[in-house]
């Protein structure tokens, strides 16, 4: 994906151009001014060059000359659309006349040059033609974002000092730099979203798009229509061709949330892509080539799918080279009361609340839940006490099972915690009646966020 000025870079120094033109001279002048500017630079003598080209590598602007030997720059740009193909592309010509114009345009041409023109007139013209194309699909995706039901903060960071988190967070900038394929896994409303745009955010691809995906809330039937892109009437009301959002991501990462929902032939298409790195968008028999990394999310466990037979064990060993477990937010120790405090922020300004005190009783109260809905049950719990105007701890039921054998951990924070209930939180005496050091007390209480 191009980088824009904003994020530090001129758009032509990423950009993959494809000179089409029988001129050797003009595709030597082309080629030797934009070479030393661009990332690659290709040339072709005729459409059927450029073609052979176009089947194995994408490009993000051609430069195509109309009259050449052969067929005709125009045609053969309208023949390519209507097949699927979405490089932009300026059309270059010698003869000047508002009728080629106008095909031009309706052939889907970015920008029209006459022919003598100089350097900078063609530099000018790309970077013009790579800064509408970026626009074009930050708003794609900007809409994409802003229609899915998870509207919620788009946290870039994972939060909290935790071991457990720790860990992860350890993990994951460990393996940022490498192009390699990473699962997370855990419960659901565990951050796996955030720890892939965190992974994200610390890679070399942090300035190009991130893409989540999730694939459970895409139709069965239009998962690879949105995936791969697709031709015009690839299928009923598909009037023009579309760009899928795994090419709205190139250069970029895209998470694939949800993963064991795919159909049996997306997930086929999903493996080639992580082999190979070439999308085929649906109804155009072409080969489109993408530099994307992967991160892949599953709630549910993918082994047992493979068991079931309803995912592809050889998908599966593709995408678990990588694996990062996150962890339920019970475990996470006073991360719990980090969390509680961010999310007071960030909803308060939202929602223009003010915000509420959170007390000793309330802090332990949040502390002793095991929070079986994750961070996203923490997330409405605060939503709830802010709209309200007050913690609703009636709420924060025991929800262990009786006939489950609680781990000491567990009930030794819990009568900790109900002692210093108990007592105001005097230390010294929970510590007296608990028949323990009141130094203990206090690394409990450190370790837990108190």
């Amino acid at each position: 994906m191009l980088r824009s000025a904003e994020n530090g870079g001129d758009p032509l120094r990423t950009a993959r151009i494809l000179i089409v033109d029988d001129e050797p001279g003009m595709r030597h002048f082309l080629v030797k001014t934009l070479q030393p500017l661009c990332r690659h630079v290709d040339s072709a003598e005729d459409a059927s060059a450029a073609e052979m080209l176009l089947a194995t590598r994408q490009y993000d602007v051609m430069v195509l000359d109309n009259i050449m030997p052969g067929q005709k720059g125009l045609d053969w740009l309208q023949e390519q659309r209507g097949k699927g193909g979405f490089a932009n592309t300026i059309l270059i010509t010698a003869y000047a006349d508002l009728q080629t114009a106008i095909e031009a345009m309706r052939a889907g041409a970015s920008d029209f040059l006459i022919k003598p023109f100089r350097s900078n007139q063609i530099l000018n013209a790309l970077h013009k033609c790579l800064e509408l194309a970026q626009l074009k699909r930050e708003n794609a995706l900007l809409l994409r974002e802003l229609d899915t039901a998870s509207r919620g903060n788009r946290r870039k960071e994972l939060v909290g000092a935790s071991p457990a988190i720790g860990d992860v967070r350890t993990l994951l900038e460990r393996v940022a730099p490498l192009s390699t394929p990473v699962m997370i896994t855990g419960p659901s409303g565990s951050g796996k979203e955030v720890a892939a745009r965190h992974l994200h955010l610390h890679s070399g691809r942090g300035a190009a798009p991130f893409v989540p995906i999730q694939c459970g809330a895409i139709p069965a039937d239009m998962i690879e229509y949105e995936l791969f892109g697709h031709a015009p009437g690839a299928f009923p009301g598909a009037q023009t061709g579309r760009e899928g959002l795994l090419a709205h991501a190139s250069g970029g990462t895209v998470f694939l949330d949800d993963v064991s929902e795919l159909s049996a032939s997306a997930q086929t298409a999903l493996l080639r892509v992580l082999e190979d790195g070439v999308i085929r968008p649906i109804g155009t028999g072409r080969d489109v080539q993408l530099d994307l990394r992967f991160i892949i999310a599953s709630s549910r466990s993918l082994h047992m799918a493979v068991q079931a037979g309803t995912f592809r064990e050889d998908l599966l060993f593709r995408i678990n080279v990588i694996e990062v477990t996150m962890p339920p937010l019970k475990d996470r120790g006073g991360d719990v009361l980090e969390l509680a405090e961010l999310f007071q922020t960030e909803i308060s300004l939202a929602l223009n609340l003010p915000r509420i005190e959170m007390t000793s009783a309330i802090r332990s109260a949040m502390l002793r839940h095991d929070w079986p809905g994750n961070i996203r049950e923490l997330h409405n719990f605060v939503e709830r006490a802010l709209i309200f105007g007050r913690f609703p701890l009636e709420t924060l039921g025991n929800t262990g099972t009786p006939d489950d054998i609680t781990p000491l951990e567990d009930t030794e924070k819990r009568e900790i915690l109900r002692a210093l209930d108990a007592l105001d939180g005097n230390r010294s005496e929970a510590a007296r009646r608990l028949g323990v050091s009141r130094k203990t007390i206090d690394r409990k209480c450190a370790a837990w966020g108190l």
